[in-house]
């Protein structure tokens, strides 16, 4: 008998990782980089340049076209320390990511502070060197002390700037903490996907970065489609589980951002194979079918309302709605209050027990052990995951966000 997802131990999921397996860097080419694929319990090995040979024609992958924005701001304070601002997310009276990023003069960010005891009170203000030599004050207010970051007023002194190009001009990449090494100016190319397109992220949709134009040709060549959706990708991707079981770790939430066309295109992909490429693809693709089981159980939810739980895909799981319905019914809902695109928050967690509705198929990475997202990996492989990962170890595959990747069938 399958447990809950709330009942699986993260220990469970543990394999060993030597630090020297971590890619610090990319691959001077995006496609050259392994690619493992996984089905039926067999494994073979080739590149991602020719990821179209192991897809059927027609198949449609969806990739993730958000754009990592440079989070990570840096103040000096008169005595020399210095002191961190990574924003995380925008206060929530902004309804989005989008509409945040475009706010201009000022605005309000949860943010973590690296040396928050070197900063007991006032502001702090960064004169930040322009590309035209002109200087531009950057000013930073505590607003409050929250759980576990600050709402932080982050205001500049030129108001014709938006948010998005104030991080543009001051800010840094904000690299994963497990590749222990400082944001270098290559980084600010390779650690975006060449179709980022949408301002919001604090990491990558790594799956994403192997993909070149000269890949995406041979996938058209063999009428092998695709289709963006936008989830903005929070800190929360890399916060460890730490409690005994997966009932007391709190997933994050993120922005997704869908348009009515991309669900008519899924509608109409539903007899042949959906391929998410990023784990942040597939939890926003699957997302999708659930929201529409709650339009058709909530007729009259509201736009606010209309957000996923951590468990409820789980809770709600016995409800027995098809693919097809679902997707018509959130289509109908998104009618219904004159808009054409859905943007909310999913908390999914999806691990072990879960059952796809939208997804055949996952582009991805090698991930951390006892993490969220090897739960996912888990969720479609079952155990066959520490198969696939000694594989992966034992060939020379090179593991985490600069790493190589897979295509794991369901």
């Amino acid at each position: 008998m399958i447990k809950h997802p709330q009942e699986l131990s993260i220990q469970d999921f543990s394999y060993d990782l030597p630090d020297h397996r971590i890619a610090r860097y990319p691959l001077a080419e995006r496609d050259q980089s392994k690619l493992l694929v996984y089905r039926e319990g067999i494994i073979q090995e080739d590149l991602y340049a020719n990821l179209a040979d192991h897809l059927p024609a027609n198949s449609l992958l969806a990739f993730n076209n958000t754009k990592v924005v440079e989070a990570r701001l840096l103040f000096e304070k008169p005595n020399g320390s210095k002191i961190e601002i990574f924003c995380l997310e925008p206060h929530e009276s902004y309804g989005d990511i989008t509409s945040a990023m475009l706010q201009k003069g000022k605005v309000l960010w949860k943010c973590l502070v690296g040396g928050a005891k070197k900063w007991k009170e006032g502001t702090l203000i960064a004169q930040i060197k322009r590309s035209d030599s002109a200087r531009l004050a950057l000013t930073a207010r505590k607003v409050e002390q929250l759980t576990d970051a600050y709402l932080i007023e982050l205001s500049w002194d030129d108001p014709h700037l938006s948010f998005a190009e104030l991080l543009h001009i001051a800010g840094v990449i904000p690299l994963p903490p497990y590749l222990n090494r400082q944001a270098e100016e290559t980084d600010q190319e390779r650690y975006q996907t060449i179709y980022a397109k949408h301002d919001g992220s604090v990491a990558a949709p790594t799956a994403g970065l192997h993909f070149t134009d000269s890949l995406f040709d041979k996938l058209s060549k063999k009428n092998i489609s695709h289709a963006f959706i936008t989830l903005h990708v929070g800190a929360g991707t890399f916060k460890p589980v730490k409690s005994e079981t997966m009932q007391h770790h709190e997933m994050h939430a993120e922005f997704i951002d869908v348009t009515a066309v991309f669900i008519q295109t899924l509608l109409q992909q539903l007899t042949d194979p959906v391929i998410a490429v990023g784990t942040t693809s597939l939890r926003t693709l699957e997302s999708l079918y659930w929201l529409g089981v709650k339009t058709i159980l909530y007729p009259a939810i509201s736009p606010e309302s209309l957000t996923l739980t951590q468990w409820e895909a789980y809770s709600l799981a016995d409800k027995h709605i098809s693919t097809a319905d679902a997707l018509n019914a959130l289509l109908s809902w998104l009618q219904q209050h004159h808009t054409d695109r859905l943007i909310t928050r999913t908390q999914i967690i999806i691990a072990p027990g879960y059952v796809f509705r939208v997804v055949k198929g996952l582009v991805t990475n090698f991930h951390q052990p006892q993490s969220t997202l090897l739960l996912l990996v888990a969720a479609i492989t079952g155990n066959n995951w520490r198969n696939i990962y000694q594989y992966a170890l034992d060939h020379d595959f090179r593991f985490l966000s600069y790493g190589d990747g897979s295509l794991l069938w369901l």
